[in-house]
């Protein structure tokens, strides 16, 4: 498994915006990543595909390609991460009396706005971090 490509800084070029990016990475690598990224939109349907898509995408295409590697397995990170903080969010509404309730209001823009920053900087060729995201798989 490939590591945080911040540690191979001499193998990967600096952007002007200061991140990291593949040069090499074809228009197919860059789609298959998105679509890692964007699957959080799938919960609304099946919550269980918001999971599975990258999980898939990652199992398929990280042997093929670091940079699918590195994105869908940071996708699928930020999808448990999310689900890990709303179940959390529960039992804290019950101990609160319903004010830990407002931190699932927080989960919802948390999943938007980090998808799509995650989804433009795949289609950009960047590599992503997501913030608040515990690294589960490596």
């Amino acid at each position: 498994m490939m590591a945080d490509p911040s540690q191979h800084a001499p193998t990967y070029p600096v952007n002007a915006r200061g991140r990291l990016y593949d040069p090499a990475v074809t228009d197919d690598e860059r789609t298959w990543a998105m679509l890692a990224h964007l699957s959080v939109l799938a919960h609304l349907i099946a919550p269980v595909v918001a999971l599975a898509a990258p999980l898939v995408i990652w199992l398929v295409k990280r042997e093929q390609s670091a940079y699918l590697d590195d994105h869908a397995r940071e996708s699928l990170n930020f999808h448990i991460t999310l689900v890990l903080y709303s179940v959390l969010a529960i039992p804290l509404a019950i101990i609160t009396c319903g004010i830990g309730g407002l931190l699932l209001l927080l989960v919802y823009p948390l999943g938007l706005i980090g998808m799509i920053m995650a989804s433009i900087a795949a289609n950009r060729g960047e590599f992503y971090r997501y913030p608040m995201t515990f690294r589960f798989i490596n």
